[in-house]
């Protein structure tokens, strides 16, 4: 890795390629070494020919970076857009046509979404590409997957460890937009129905918005399933039917499908 001092004296010779560079059209070589953007120079305004200067397209990219990163999205869902979403049904284009609007629509609606059904149906797609369409519009968002979120709670507790429940809790409280992922995971102690009643809550009463996914349905498939109500309990599944649009997603698991294509490919 090039030393500070280095990467200094490259950055010091592209600039003073940039007056030339900037009004004959062409980018000095030293510019991808050094790490500059190659229209403003890492000066923030671009040279138009003919119009002037005006702030460059770099500004913006990065802002939109830091948004992406304080707003922790898995690394996993980097690809999740709304235009990578594949509806294969009725209720996928339904609940995509929600997704798109909400994201269009933030913050003239403080109605959330309710992602629920069966795995691998896109729900944490659309909730990450809603995520990511608002960010890009400057709001304040975060994605947290639940159990990890429990997790951290739980971690906090110990002496050892330089965090506390309140710095874990203060960004998923205060989010002007949360996606709190895999709702109903956890097994349902009283602690964890007291935190999520927190959470629920204090967004609500903030009229936060808030984007929940969910493998529990509403009504049973067979006996031995258990609805979102039995993992969250009768108060917050009935605090969400205010808070939130509930859209159930049906479909097949499009991981299973990859799996499968992966391995026709292999034989």
């Amino acid at each position: 890795m090039p030393s500070n001092r280095a990467k200094g004296q490259k950055l010091d010779s592209a600039t003073n390629g940039a007056a030339s560079a900037s009004q004959n059209g062409t980018v000095p070589t030293d510019l991808a070494d050094a790490g500059v953007c190659p229209k403003c120079f890492d000066t923030g305004m671009e040279i138009v020919p003919g119009k002037g200067a005006r702030p460059c397209s770099c500004r913006k990219q990065k802002a939109h970076s830091n948004h992406l990163e304080k707003a922790r999205v898995p690394k996993r869902y980097a690809n999740c857009h709304f235009n990578t979403y594949n509806s294969q049904n009725q209720s996928q284009r339904e609940a995509f046509r929600y997704a798109s609007n909400l994201a269009m629509e933030f913050p003239a609606t403080e109605q959330g979404l309710l992602l629920m059904g069966t795995v691998g149906v896109g729900k944490t797609h659309l909730a990450v590409s809603i995520l990511k369409g608002l960010t890009e519009r400057g709001f304040s968002c975060l994605f947290c997957e639940f159990g990890a979120l429990l997790k951290q709670i739980q971690d906090s507790y110990n002496a050892n460890t330089k965090t506390s429940e309140l710095a874990v809790l203060a960004p998923v409280l205060n989010a002007d937009v949360l996606v709190l992922d895999e709702l109903g995971a956890s097994k349902p102690t009283d602690w964890v129905r007291d935190t999520m009643a927190h959470i629920i809550n204090s967004r609500y009463n903030d009229k936060r918005l808030t984007i929940f996914t969910t493998n529990y349905l509403d009504e049973r498939r067979s006996e031995r399933d258990e609805t979102l109500e039995d993992r969250i309990g009768v108060r917050l599944r009935s605090r969400l039917f205010e808070m939130c649009k509930t859209v159930t997603i049906a479909g097949d698991d499009y991981r299973r499908k990859l799996g499968s294509a992966a391995l026709s490919r292999k034989q």
